[in-house]
């Protein structure tokens, strides 16, 4: 059985920077586990620790229940598999994925058998005599991946391996990577900054930034229960909209501002925003919930929500069409909430009666008539809404649990 853990990892380098801060994760028996989070995070610097290629400043490190802190990387029984697939030119195939075992003085037998099994494994038979000039990206991969698998290590580490492939090899070998990752059953942590990335691999996923760890969760989990704003805007393409909102009691209900429009929800499926009666919450609202000139019906009978919004630009994708618009409510600005669409240069000039717009995006059924410069409805299920703490970024859940006492902001 091979397990990894760590307590409360911290990562300090000479010049006083924190890559790391405090990381609590494990990963079980057989589990593929990714770190995922924009460059500078500390996921490749927690991945380098795990190896034993970096120190770590302060917390503790566990393989198979024992404290590895003070192993060398020989001795840790991982395997790392590199961006850069780091093969030797010089060598063939079948050389390159034996070198670990000739270096471990393996005979030359076990070692001729190990890259038989792995080269079949990975579909390199035909090609172990090749050098790595002649591989095409994918194969190269593969190769990487065979030389971490003739060792038979109890953990897999892998740092960005399907970066330098173009993107429909990309989707071709993260299946491949899975595949073999399950028939292994070896547990493996991987590291990437691509959410799609994360969201189609991982048994469950690490969302880091700025060296904190902010949520640890099943992929699905991440996208309907997102810890804080950060998260919110970080899984989810197009990124969640996130808007500034005060919030009112009224009887039974709770009324919702955005801007000069009012969200009426029912009060007792919302208990989490009782206590910001008079004041104000982040609202968010996924893409894919909002539906221009139609409205959602809440299965308890609670009335439509619905918001007025101009179209700004239509992007038809074929399969979807992403309508970018703007309401007369401020997008929430705090920490790395995204505007959607700003990534794209969408330029959203105000035809709303007040001067703050923000901007907002819907993905939409292409069979929906949807133009630039007209006023649309859109109308969506309050049920779908999440709400934040705009001081703390944290989300205000109405399930006891779901929320990381982490900073957002």
């Amino acid at each position: 059985m091979a397990t990894l853990e760590l307590e409360q990892v911290t990562k300090v380098f000479e010049n006083g920077v924190v890559a790391v801060n405090g990381v609590d994760l494990s990963i079980n028996e057989g589990e593929f586990v990714v770190l995922v989070g924009p460059s500078g995070c500390g996921k490749t610097t927690v991945l380098r620790m795990v190896a034993g290629l970096e120190d770590v400043t302060g917390g503790t490190i566990r393989l198979n229940g024992e404290v590895a802190n003070d192993l060398s990387p020989g001795r840790r029984d991982v395997a790392m598999v590199f961006q850069n697939y780091a093969l030797y030119p010089h060598l063939n195939v079948h050389h390159n994925i034996a070198f670990s075992l000739a270096v471990r003085k393996v005979s030359k037998a076990v070692r001729d058998q190990k890259v038989r099994e792995a080269a079949q494994l990975l579909g390199l038979a035909e090609v172990l005599d090749a050098k790595p000039r002649q591989l095409s990206g994918g194969q190269r991969q593969r190769v990487a991946m065979g030389r971490a698998l003739v060792r038979e290590p109890a953990i897999f580490l892998m740092d960005e391996p399907l970066s330098n492939l173009d993107a429909s090899l990309r989707v071709q070998m993260r299946t491949e990577v899975m595949a073999i990752q399950r028939r292994l059953g070896a547990a493996t942590m991987y590291v990437t900054h691509d959410q799609t990335e994360a969201m189609t691999m991982g048994d469950r996923v690490a969302v880091m930034r700025a060296g904190v760890l902010h949520q640890f969760a099943p992929p699905q989990e991440l996208y309907d229960r997102p810890a804080n704003v950060f998260v919110a805007s970080f899984i989810g393409s197009p990124a969640m909209n996130l808007f500034d909102a005060s919030v009112a009691l009224s009887g039974d209900r709770v009324e919702v501002a955005l801007g000069s429009q009012r969200v009426s929800l029912a009060a007792p499926k919302h208990p989490e925003l009782e206590s910001f009666a008079g004041k104000d919450v982040v609202v968010g609202m996924r893409p894919e919930d909002l539906a221009p000139g139609a409205k959602r019906l809440d299965v308890e009978g609670d009335a439509d929500c619905e918001i007025a919004a101009d179209v700004d630009l239509v992007e038809a994708l074929g399969n979807e069409q992403l309508v970018h618009f703007a309401i007369d409510a401020e997008n929430f600005r705090g920490g790395r909430a995204r505007q959607p669409g700003s990534e794209a240069g969408v330029a959203v000039a105000s035809r709303l009666s007040t001067s703050a717009a923000g901007k907002g995006v819907a993905r939409v059924d292409p069979r929906v008539r949807v133009t630039a410069g007209e006023r649309v409805t859109l109308g969506f299920d309050g049920d779908r809404l999440h709400f934040f703490d705009p001081l703390t970024g944290l989300a205000l859940s109405r399930e006891k649990g779901a929320r990381v006492e982490v900073p957002a902001l």
